[in-house]
């Protein structure tokens, strides 16, 4: 992720390595986080649903860098600025565009497109829709199926079922 400041970066790998809402990774606890079984736990995100989702190791290596080098975590994962306060979601959001400043990313991309990406190269690398939609907390396919666009480059990848059979259809 494009960020010097380290508490930025783990903001926006977790948001992007488990699929985060902004408002999920705002509210985020230290206890949330189970290193042990490599899952977050998301207590009342959207429809007041709780759920669990991956912990990357790649985030996590960064989370326990963030957390050595800070010095007054309280409950919070990402403390905001006034004391006993999560962070805002709109300082997420304003991290994400300095972000991509910094990365000299001109396209019109927002924090929930990370969670897109999640989502999309989940799909590309053959994860089951279900599960999917498991990890991002959607009560509807319909709704996950909106990341089941595919590149044409996937599409030559596909072998069709009657290859699979041989030539001994032809030979018939």
């Amino acid at each position: 992720m494009a960020s010097r400041n380290l508490k930025h970066k783990a903001i926006l790998t977790l948001v992007y390595s488990a699929g985060l809402r902004v408002s999920e990774v705002s509210s985020l606890k230290v206890n949330d986080i189970d290193s042990n079984r490599m899952l977050i736990h998301l207590r009342q995100g959207k429809g007041r649903k709780d759920r669990y989702t991956i912990l990357s190791s790649g985030a996590l290596e960064i989370l326990r860098k963030y957390y050595a080098a800070q010095y007054k975590l309280d409950d919070w994962l990402f403390p905001g600025e006034e004391k006993g306060a999560h962070i805002s979601e709109r300082t997420i959001q304003k991290i994400f565009v300095n972000a991509c400043k910094y990365a000299s990313i001109d396209k019109r991309v927002s924090v929930h497109s990370l969670r897109h990406s999640f989502a999309t190269h989940l799909l590309e690398a053959g994860i089951d829709l279900r599960y999917i939609q498991e990890l991002l907390g959607h009560s509807s396919s319909k709704t996950t199926e909106i990341y089941t666009h595919v590149s044409i480059k996937d599409l030559g990848k596909i072998k069709s079922p009657l290859d699979s059979i041989g030539e001994s259809w032809n030979n018939s």
